[in-house]
């Protein structure tokens, strides 16, 4: 039992430096290549972020560990908005480009609509997968062309001080270098994370719902949290909430995406509503919802906004862990 946990604290540890790096490379090479803050926060940041999620939903995926899969997805995006982001605001007020509420944040309670709507046959099937997988390419695609209009408009702002909180290479090779290691750190934290979880969850006797919601989701969330507060606090607004943005969208699209291509992915326990599962779902459009209100007024997301989020997310993880016992006493 130690071993294991011992074993999930590396696991986790590799995550996060794997995902550093990989942020660092792949942040900085979108620096060298002219790209604005909000778009490096959006796509570049943002997948680099979901890169242990991806590998873990993937790994879960081939080892027939569904609900780890579909519940890291489910409980980091809850993770990044109600955990992270509460703590960046609570840190400090953050504002952001106008945008994020406009087009954004719409996008990201719509694709978690999406999702909603695709689970109710307690299944994701090839197609479910494709049509999400589809989606990323979309809104990738999506988020260049508006990258292009801005700056053929003359409205880009500078991107000197864009990912100082991560650290800029200037190096191409050291860039790529970066990006393989941090690709490799992640992809070994994550089989570790997804070995040691599953043990530690058969020697306590709780469901792989609760291992995937919170011990894993947590896990995965660490690089959204370290890139988010340190951009808040070095008051590159736009990488830190465009960062989870962006992260929750690539989290429903590409992580569920590949996922359920690589194998259907069917919602055990009775499926969708009997496992519970369609609460979780429900508290996590309910919390994807919540900035868009923050940030209606004035674009800001203020202290107080953040403290709310942060007591959300306790009485969240009070729900599991009291849902989790009940679970083990019957």
């Amino acid at each position: 039992m130690l071993l294991d946990i011992l074993l999930c604290a590396i696991g986790f540890a590799l995550l996060y430096f794997g995902a550093e790096w990989l942020v660092k490379g792949s942040s900085s090479l979108a620096r060298s290549l002219g790209v604005t803050p909000i778009v490096i926060g959006l796509t570049v940041v943002a997948f680099g972020t979901s890169a242990p999620e991806l590998v873990v939903s993937l790994l879960s995926s081939i080892e027939e560990k569904s609900m780890i899969a579909v519940g890291n997805v489910v409980g980091s995006n809850i993770c990044n908005i109600a955990l992270v982001l509460g703590l960046a605001a609570a840190f400090r007020a953050i504002s952001c480009h106008r945008t994020v509420v406009r087009r954004d944040i719409p996008i990201m309670l719509g694709i978690s609509a999406l999702l909603l709507v695709l689970c109710l046959d307690d299944r994701l099937g090839r197609i479910d997968g494709a049509v999400l997988f589809a989606g990323i390419v979309g809104y990738t695609i999506l988020n260049y062309w508006f990258a292009k209009r801005e700056k053929a408009a003359g409205r880009v702002p500078p991107v000197a001080a864009g990912v100082s909180d991560i650290g800029y290479v200037r190096a191409r090779w050291l860039q790529f270098v970066l990006i393989v290691i941090g690709i490799g750190g992640v992809v070994g934290g994550a089989e570790l994370v997804v070995w040691a979880a599953q043990r530690i969850m058969l020697a306590l006797g709780v469901s792989q719902k609760f291992v995937g919601l919170t011990i894993v989701a947590f896990g995965t969330s660490l690089p959204e949290l370290a890139t988010s507060v340190v951009a808040a606090y070095r008051r590159e607004m736009d990488i830190s909430i465009g960062n989870l943005v962006g992260s929750n969208v690539f989290n429903i699209m590409s992580v569920l995406g590949a996922s359920a291509l690589l194998r259907p992915i069917d919602i055990p326990d009775g499926g969708f509503v009997a496992s519970g599962l369609y609460i979780d779902y429900l508290v996590m459009i309910g919390t994807s919802a919540l900035p868009f209100f923050f940030l209606l007024k004035d674009n800001t997301v203020r202290r107080r906004d953040g403290l709310l989020l942060l007591l959300i997310y306790l009485g969240y993880v009070a729900y599991l862990v009291q849902h989790a016992l009940v679970q083990k006493g019957t």
